[in-house]
């Protein structure tokens, strides 16, 4: 297909070619104006000591075994995905301090999770916090992998708790744990990308985390500020003049 394509393109451009040399072009090359020298990108503080200890450990994850859930065959399809959520929230507070209060009170939250299938996003939120979930391959082993949410107990309702889990050598370990105040979460190819909230009216954060084979967990690979697409657009700063009316034609009586 690939190559056809290309044929096809060749051969309107020869058929191209050969009119406009009827018509006394002479189809010599013509030069495409100057080009700008390319420059080096310039370091700055060249001298600047290498830090001792990073500012802060964003995007640290490590591979997590989750312990005491036995998953059929290895398929994360025949395990209950509340059961899985519950179970490594309970064993591995993750981002969180099992002294802070929303750990604390969304661990209570999930006691009230009896197993079967998880509430959706606009269910009450008092009778289990855990949504549906979602499966994708991630790691690209070509295993559906298993992605689920929690909603972060009263008072922090608005923040989600996103984890992944795959299994690696017959075991079931945690590759993804990130928390934020989520506007959205979209899975494309083997990357899972997180939109939240941003500080700054009309805009938002938006995160690709990808499968890192070295570390064997996910990583976010892209972290940027973007404009929102709900933002409204921007006013102009001035309204614009109007437009000069034209000038009037002369009469014949103005001549006379």
């Amino acid at each position: 297909m690939h190559r056809s394509r290309l044929a096809l393109a060749a051969g309107i451009a020869l058929s191209a070619a050969l009119l406009a040399g009827g018509c006394g072009d002479p189809g010599d090359l013509r030069g495409a104006g100057a080009t700008p020298p390319a420059e080096a990108p310039t370091r700055l503080w060249p001298k600047l000591p290498p830090p001792s200890a990073p500012a802060e450990d964003y995007g640290t994850v490590e591979s997590v075994p989750v312990k005491g859930v036995d998953v059929p065959g290895g398929n994360l399809h025949k395990v209950d995905p509340v059961t899985v959520a519950t179970t490594d929230f309970d064993k591995n507070p993750g981002i969180y301090s099992r002294s802070d209060e929303v750990y604390k009170e969304t661990a209570q939250q999930l006691t009230k999770c009896d197993g079967g299938a998880p509430d959706d996003a606009d269910a009450d939120a008092e009778k289990c916090p855990v949504l549906d979930a979602y499966y994708r391959d991630l790691t690209g082993d070509g295993k559906d992998d298993l992605i689920v949410g929690i909603r972060l107990a009263q008072g922090h309702a608005e923040n989600l708790d996103i984890r992944a889990y795959a299994m690696e050598k017959r075991q079931l370990k945690q590759i993804m744990d990130m928390g934020d105040a989520v506007l959205g979460v979209e899975l494309a190819g083997h990357e899972v990308i997180v939109r939240a909230v941003s500080g700054m009216q009309g805009y938002e954060y938006r995160t690709v985390w990808s499968w890192d084979s070295h570390r064997k967990t996910m990583l976010p690979t892209t972290d940027e500020i973007v404009r929102s697409p709900n933002a409204p657009s921007r006013k102009p700063d001035r309204k614009p003049e109007p437009a000069a009316s034209a000038r009037p034609v002369p009469s014949p009586s103005d001549s006379a």
